[in-house]
């Protein structure tokens, strides 16, 4: 292959790598640490469900952006009126400033645990990095080559992680055959709920439009798949080694960065260092990512537009970081106050934003040819009927329990 074609490919691959990357942030990884930890291969089968639902709708979500030049909101608000896609803009971004810490917090971890300093600031030079990217003149240019960086660190972080973990070829082999271990519902239901990210999924429209050269609609090929499969690969990598190193130990770990202290003392701190560098990567993509998804979104439904090019989007990306940069900062850590109001907003918003998706990508007028097949249609109904059940979930964890 050329270096052409292949720099060409990579192009094709942005808006799936970029949607992977803020998904798989640093709550993504502890609970995939906590799912091999506790519970060793047995819940591998979960990746392949999630993975599967969030291909049908990342993919709904790229056929929406591919199909139009208008934005995913901008169809929302012509079928159900402006206050809906104002609802829908400002929910997506006060979930986003909401776990803004938490992606604050992971970045300053992994490098200060690394370096023994403290993680304050690393999370004030990290934040202040991140919006300084904003500042390119090009910034989805940016952003796609930062997060394909980003995605092939934690690839060669965790990958190279799990050769020394030597994992047992029978133990994954029975992984994938779904079982419900004794005390893992609360914890499979928060793997799926955070895998199958339809606010990733929703912003996959934007990421395609942002990516795509003016007069090409109707050219352009959808790439979101490989990107979702790379998120599913790295979930299934750090389950593999977690149950690999800390089942047998029968260690328990309530964050991701506690999974390299227990690697260190049996691989030495290079195999430490190394998933801390997969733990910044998934920190900062997530950092920078989310950040973009809110401030995107909420310019969007303020009638900004959504071009990454625009100034009044690009502050609103900001104050997403400056916003979560601060909270961190006077806390310390995630207040759970905070998340608990950011759950209870997704708890309501994330089925209606599944919902709009599915009828736009069912709308012939919109779509045209590509418009959802009878295959996709029932998967779709599927996958909302799941995120109606992990929303009733959440609801009764919340406010009922």
């Amino acid at each position: 292959m050329s270096k052409s074609k292949l720099i060409k490919l990579l192009k094709g691959l942005g808006p799936g790598i970029i949607t992977a990357a803020l998904v798989f942030g640093p709550s993504k990884m502890t609970i995939t640490s906590r799912l091999g930890a506790e519970y060793g291969y047995d819940t591998l089968w979960v990746v392949v469900v999630a993975i599967f639902f969030m291909l049908v709708f990342t993919d709904m979500g790229a056929r929406i952006g591919l199909s139009s030049p208008e934005s995913l909101l901008t169809h929302i608000r012509k079928k159900w009126g402006q206050p809906v896609g104002v609802l829908v803009g400002f929910g997506v971004f006060l979930v986003a400033t909401s776990f803004q810490a938490g992606n604050s917090i992971g970045v300053g971890i992994a490098v200060a645990e690394a370096t023994g300093t403290p993680t304050w600031i690393w999370v004030l030079i990290f934040n202040l990095l991140g919006i300084s990217l904003l500042f390119f003149r090009s910034f989805y240019k940016t952003l796609e080559k930062l997060m394909i960086a980003l995605v092939a660190l934690m690839l060669f972080s965790f990958l190279t992680t799990l050769f020394l973990s030597k994992p047992s070829f029978d133990g994954i082999v029975r992984g994938f055959v779904p079982t419900i271990p004794v005390g893992s519902p609360g914890l499979l239901i928060a793997f799926v709920a955070s895998c199958f990210s339809i606010v990733g999924a929703f912003y996959q429209a934007y990421l395609v439009q942002e990516s795509r050269k003016p007069g090409t609609e109707g050219q352009s090929k959808n790439r979101s798949a490989t990107g979702i499969l790379i998120l599913g690969l790295m979930s299934m990598v750090v389950i593999i080694c977690a149950a690999a190193v800390l089942n047998p130990q029968g260690i328990k770990v309530n964050s991701a960065s506690e999974m390299s202290k227990a690697l260190e003392p049996l691989f030495g701190s290079y195999a430490a260092h190394l998933f801390l560098a997969g733990l910044f990567g998934a920190s900062f993509s997530s950092l920078v990512g989310n950040a973009t998804v809110g401030g995107s979104l909420l310019g969007d439904a303020l009638g900004f537009g959504s071009k990454l090019s625009s100034k009044a989007v690009r502050s609103l990306i900001a104050l997403v970081m400056g916003c979560g940069m601060s909270i961190s900062l006077i806390f310390g850590k995630l207040p759970l106050e905070l998340i608990i109001f950011a759950q209870s907003v997704t708890v309501f918003l994330v089925p209606f934003i599944g919902i709009a998706m599915y009828a736009i990508a069912n709308d012939s007028q919109i779509m045209g040819q590509r418009v959802n097949s009878n295959l996709v249609k029932a998967a779709g109904a599927v996958g909302l009927l799941l995120l109606t059940g992990l929303a009733v979930w959440n609801f009764n964890e919340l406010f009922i329990k």
